[in-house]
């Protein structure tokens, strides 16, 4: 059950993250919970509003901390310099970019914080929602935009309000996941709102072979997709065994700081292999 302490946690939360959307119907929206319902929460009545799933979904998705101990802190690694300065550019000026990478380097926890802390911008991860109808209502629904009506409508609506709001940005993360018709839906949306809106699609290096791949083949869409996202694939880490180790150890060491760990780097590198997604979990063994 859920605590009235971790309610009051996720309502400071709530409360914090609502400059990120235009309205706070929008941010409900994107919550998939009644305005009513928000606004009660905002107003400090959480009792018998939410369900506790309901809590923790949006815990999970405003990346709020909830319970006791320290929050985990984010390390200005080199990946995440250079993904929140990508991100800022393809925000401020209705760009749009093309990362591919290596897999476990931190694309994905830079490109979650920048959403998070900026307005008008939204994260979608493409593995799930493959489709080209759920990538486009999933992305409606980050904006508040409605979307469980006519495919049609939706698609609609969301160009216009795109084309609306200052700013917006879209990241897709997981790109290489989506199937061929999602793809060139992608391609028919950037046209809708060229100059309007910003742009951002990660993967790792099987995105990059999938276009290339198509590209070869002279299958319609990939190669003007590949024009409108930059028409490069950047990447941040080394080529070579040595050098991405190296890469990976300074990304460890610097995580493990900015948390407070006392363990020697090497002894944390040798006991995630260079995973960022199994440096935690040793940190918390190493403190329990």
């Amino acid at each position: 059950m859920i605590t009235a302490e971790v309610k009051l946690q996720i309502t400071e939360g709530l409360k914090a993250s609502l400059g990120n959307y235009k309205s706070a119907a929008k941010m409900a929206t994107a919550l998939d919970i009644s305005g009513s319902q928000l606004s009660r929460v905002l107003g400090g009545d959480t009792e018998q509003v939410l369900s506790d799933a309901k809590w923790i979904s949006i815990a999970r998705k405003l990346d709020i901390h909830i319970g006791s101990g320290e929050a985990w802190k984010t390390a200005n690694t080199e990946v995440f310099q250079f993904v929140s300065g990508q991100l800022g550019s393809c925000q401020d000026w209705s760009l749009s970019g093309m990362l591919c990478d290596a897999a476990d380097i931190g694309k994905t926890h830079a490109a979650k914080d920048y959403v998070l802390k900026h307005k008008n911008a939204v994260y979608i991860d493409c593995s799930q929602v493959k489709s080209r109808q759920k990538l486009i209502r999933k992305i409606a629904k980050e904006f508040g935009v409605n979307h469980t009506g006519q495919y049609r409508d939706v698609y609609e609506d969301l160009v216009y309000y795109l084309r609306s709001i200052a700013t917006p940005l879209v990241v897709l993360d997981e790109a290489g996941d989506l199937d061929y018709p999602a793809f060139l839906e992608l391609k028919a949306l950037w046209n809708a709102t060229e100059r309007a809106c910003g742009w951002f699609m990660m993967g790792a290096d099987g995105l990059r072979v999938k276009i290339e791949r198509n590209r070869e083949h002279n299958k319609v869409g990939y190669a003007e997709l590949f024009s409108r996202f930059g028409g490069r694939y950047q990447r941040i880490s080394p080529e070579g065994r040595e050098a991405l180790e190296d890469f990976k150890r300074k990304q460890v060491a610097l995580i493990a700081l900015a948390n407070g760990s006392t363990m020697p780097v090497q002894e944390i590198y040798r006991k995630t292999g260079g995973s960022l997604r199994r440096i935690y979990i040793e940190i918390k063994k190493a403190a329990s």
